[in-house]
């Protein structure tokens, strides 16, 4: 069922099967959760034009409402303590949003009080409904993202407990009081602190542009046209799941989301097409992965990295087109030749006509894609402006061709008119208040790093055993963001390589956007890399394969990014310097990429000792190509790796099963 058919559904018969009380007390959630949701987003969108009060006092009002939200909707769906049965759920959720509630009220009363003359001495009442607060927060965690919740409680206990801990990591130990002011009402650290101030004005002003495509069905309206091009051309089936990824991943910002979504369409297409399950599971994984990547919404982690390197967003976002080129014509490319090797009959999915609302919404994607890329980058407004300034057009422009549908369907009823906004509501009421928490969760986690000093420790060591060699040093730096990547988001273990390995990198002489670049695809490889790789555990659920092989398999589909780890260092250029300067860099990366994609996936049609010979050969050259540091001998290896890639593509074509 499509989010359009899904949208057009009464609320009471999502839960019409179920039993009376039950289905009250989701109605009730239901409602609870929208009257919440609808003032966070007025409050939000009040905050976007006027600024009243700054992101601190925002940061203390909407931190709790998020926490009420995120709650709200788990209890909604029945995710929320399902063991418990249905009343005691809905009880603890009351409960959870009147701390919240009374938070807000006390917080807000108090907020000079304790922002300033009770700096450092904070009262008990202070203290109990802060870390109230940030105890919800981490309630969440534990429920949503175990393994960052382990690491903050191993963290706490550490800053406490320092002087238990032999060696360099020794410390004197914090007591109780001071960690408790550290992650909540310090303000400078903890839950309310820069990181969710950031999720709450800049990310979730660019989430109103996400909110608004979901809400006319806009995603939906991608997937079709993609679907459409492998109807009107079988062969290029193969192709849709990166097409419609690449379209969605724009602006999703999030692989395995991007994965739930277009997966369900595309690898089951895959499969009929003679696909192997792991392969068409691992193909839908690497196009998936392109949302963290992909401009202008490169996910958390981008926004973060403007944060930490103190410029706008859309300097971010001009750099990271490049790489993002690379990688999405790196794994089409890939995915090419595994057609070759694969595709045994054609297969036209089942795709409906496109009507006039599709293609106002294709329209409306372009238009909120080209309209941020005009307002920060040639205006240059702030990036939040300009995502205010794109989502108020975008709305006029969908709402206008709602309305025209509408009236030609003769459809009149106040209920149809008012579930755009509904969804609207929804969509960025639930994804920004899950960012937020998470946000404010990684606050807690850099709480207790800054007052512990663990990343001057940890970065000593480090970068003391890597000793001066910068190779060695950013295989240590990949090694240690692989550790931490390990059942993490993307956006703490960007975080703490920023905040652990970057400073000595960049005081080794490495450019501050290199190192971040580095930084920021690490954290994304970790989305990836076994065993942990959440976006390959959406796709070999979906198309029921091996979890451990659909990542194997996925990882040399992305080998685009892997390369590009490296690359960054030999070719900074690629990340410096946005504009014609870049030109030299990608044309040799994106070249040495095609070449040793070909190597892994491709054949030359020869018996198979030259065949490997001969693509051994061309992995060599093409690495010359993307790693020799001088720009001329580069070239001189790119030469010969495009022909060699050229000649091996004209024969794979004939020789491919």
């Amino acid at each position: 069922m499509s989010e359009t058919s899904v949208a057009v559904t009464r609320l009471s018969d999502w839960y019409a099967d179920l039993p009376p009380l039950q289905r009250g007390l989701r109605l009730a959630a239901e409602v609870l959760f929208y009257l919440v949701g609808a003032y966070f987003f007025f409050h939000l969108s009040r905050y976007f034009v006027t600024g009243a009060g700054g992101p601190t006092l925002l940061a203390v009002v909407g931190v709790p409402l998020t926490i009420c939200i995120v709650y709200l909707n788990d209890l909604r769906r029945g995710d929320l303590y399902p063991r418990l049965g249905h009343v005691a759920p809905f009880l603890i959720a009351l409960v959870y949003c009147a701390i919240c509630l009374y938070a807000i009220h006390y917080l807000v009363r108090e907020f000079d009080e304790i922002r300033i003359y009770r700096l450092g001495l904070w009262n008990t009442h202070d203290l109990a409904v802060g870390v109230a607060v940030a105890a919800l927060v981490m309630e969440y965690t534990r429920r949503r993202y175990l393994a960052l919740f382990v690491l903050n409680i191993l963290l706490i206990l550490y800053t406490v407990y320092g002087y238990l801990v032999p060696g360099l990591f020794n410390h004197p130990g914090m007591t109780w009081n001071r960690v408790a002011s550290a992650v909540s009402v310090e303000m400078s650290t903890g839950v309310f602190e820069r990181l969710p101030q950031l999720g709450l004005t800049l990310i979730g002003s660019f989430i109103l542009v996400l909110a608004a495509l979901r809400a006319f069905g806009c995603i939906d309206s991608i997937l079709l046209g993609s679907t459409r091009i492998a109807v009107r051309s079988p062969r290029l089936l193969p192709q849709a799941a990166v097409i419609g990824s690449f379209g969605v991943a724009a602006v999703s910002g999030s692989g395995a989301a991007n994965a739930a979504t277009t997966g369900t369409a595309t690898i089951p297409v895959l499969i009929k097409a003679g696909f192997p399950r792991v392969t068409a599971a691992a193909v839908e994984t690497a196009s998936s992965l392109g949302g963290q990547l992909m401009p202008p919404l490169m996910g958390i982690a981008a926004f973060l990295m403007a944060d930490y390197l103190g410029t706008s967003y859309f300097e971010v976002v001009a750099r990271g087109f490049a790489p993002a080129i690379i990688f999405y014509i790196g794994v089409a490319f890939a995915v090419w030749m595994l057609a070759g090797r694969y595709y045994k009959r054609a297969v036209s999915p089942r795709a409906e006509p496109m009507n006039f609302m599709d293609w106002a919404n294709i329209a409306a994607y372009f238009i909120a894609v080209a309209g941020l890329i005009y307002f920060m980058g040639v205006e240059r407004r702030p990036a939040m402006a300009a995502a205010q300034t794109v989502f108020s057009y975008l709305f006029i422009f969908l709402a206008l061709a709602f309305i025209v549908r509408s009236i030609k369907g003769r459809k009149y009823s106040f209920t149809w008119f008012t579930r755009p906004l509904l969804r609207m509501i929804e969509s960025y009421a639930s994804i920004t208040a899950e960012l937020t928490i998470l946000l404010a969760t990684l606050g807690i986690l850099t709480a207790t790093f800054t007052i512990t000093g663990v990343p001057t420790k940890v970065g000593i060591l480090l970068m003391e055993g890597a000793g001066i060699n910068l190779a060695l040093m950013v295989l240590v730096g990949f090694g240690f963001g692989y550790i931490i990547g390990m059942g993490l988001p993307v956006a703490p273990t960007y975080i703490i390589i920023a905040i652990v390995v970057s400073p000595f990198m960049i005081r080794a002489g490495v450019d501050p956007w290199v190192v971040h670049f580095f930084a920021f695809m690490v954290a994304v490889f970790g989305e990836l890399s076994p065993p942990t790789s959440v976006t390959a555990a959406v796709t070999s659920r979906i198309a029921e394969a091996p979890f451990v092989r659909t990542m194997m398999v996925a990882m040399v589909i992305c080998m685009p990014l892997i390369l590009m780890m490296g690359a960054v260092f030999t070719r900074p250029e690629l990340v410096v310097t946005p504009g014609l300067a870049q030109l030299p860099a990608f044309v040799l990366v994106l070249i040495g990429t095609l070449a040793i994609s070909f190597a892994l996936q491709g054949s030359f049609g020869y018996a198979r000792s030259p065949d490997i010979l001969l693509r051994l050969v061309l992995a060599g050259i093409a690495g010359g190509a993307v790693f020799h540091p001088d720009n001329t001998t580069a070239a001189a290896f790119a030469a010969p790796a495009l022909a060699m890639t050229l000649f091996g593509v004209w024969r794979y074509r004939r020789y491919a099963v």
